[in-house]
């Protein structure tokens, strides 16, 4: 039976807006997601919030009755609260009709199981979480199996990261690794590494691709470091047609992700 809470000097209330900071999500290991469609597409994909906040007027609404008594089957606390309590806890002036907190998930190398799909997401040093998000919506969309975060990326579990993945957090695994951990996995098993590249002379649609595709995708400002373009098997580059010397990280990934995944099909 959900409790209410609607006053902002509440223990719980002023715990889950510090998760908001990076340093007390990694104490906590939990995290932040709102918005309906979100909660609902994580609840789909079996994930479930240890605390579902929820609007008192939305509480009739089928999909939040369906997130209230599925978190409240797996053990988590359902809470009725307002809309001011949301605010503060999402950092949105609008904020969504619901808020959940979940323990952290990202896997290591080991954890990950490369037959699980045609084409793989790895992106190194990534700096923006909109970029992080909108990769792992592109991942969801070509069916990926999964991103590995390489080295020093922004925070996954960040408030605007999960936000910008639209959902695609809960149904794309992200794995963390360093790069001198990354190469031994990918060398002990089948798969080819696609970097993309503004030095090389490979356009993006003339190699043939693998049916194990790991696509790479360096930092936005810099680019992949020479000795990681020096591992792959193949660099690739998309034609600038315009002044702009280069596509946004994460347009380019979704490009170069659905040239694979066609190439794979027709293979």
């Amino acid at each position: 039976m959900p409790r209410e809470i609607t006053a902002f000097s509440n223990p719980l209330i002023k715990r889950v807006r510090l998760l908001r900071d990076k340093r007390h999500r990694r104490e906590e290991g939990l995290f932040l997601a709102e918005g309906l469609r979100i909660l609902t597409e994580a609840r789909e994909a079996g994930r479930l919030p240890e605390f579902l906040f929820f609007a008192r007027d939305m509480a009739s609404h089928p999909l939040v009755r369906a997130l209230v008594e599925a978190t409240e089957a797996m053990g988590g606390e359902a809470i009725e609260t307002n809309a001011d309590i949301l605010s503060k806890l999402s950092g949105k002036d609008n904020p969504g009709a619901v808020v959940g907190v979940y323990p952290e998930f990202a896997l290591g190398l080991a954890d990950l199981d490369r037959a699980a799909a045609p084409i793989w997401l790895v992106a190194e040093r990534l700096r923006d979480p909109g970029n992080l998000g909108t990769i792992l919506r592109t991942g969801d969309a070509v069916g990926a199996g999964g991103l590995i975060l390489i080295d020093d990326c922004v925070d996954p579990f960040s408030v605007e990261a999960v936000r910008a993945s639209m959902g695609a957090l809960f149904t794309v695994p992200v794995a963390k690794a360093s790069w001198a951990e990354f190469v031994p996995w990918l060398r002990a098993g089948p798969g080819q590494l696609v970097g993309l590249s503004l030095d090389t002379e490979h356009d993006y649609k003339a190699p043939a691709y693998q049916a194990l595709t790991f696509l790479l995708t360096g930092n936005e400002a810099q680019g992949m470091p020479d000795f990681m373009a020096e591992e792959c098997d193949l660099l690739v580059k998309i034609p600038m047609l315009g002044k702009a010397d280069s596509l946004n990280a994460a347009v380019a990934t979704a490009v170069m992700a659905y040239e694979v995944l066609s190439r794979i099909r027709g293979a």
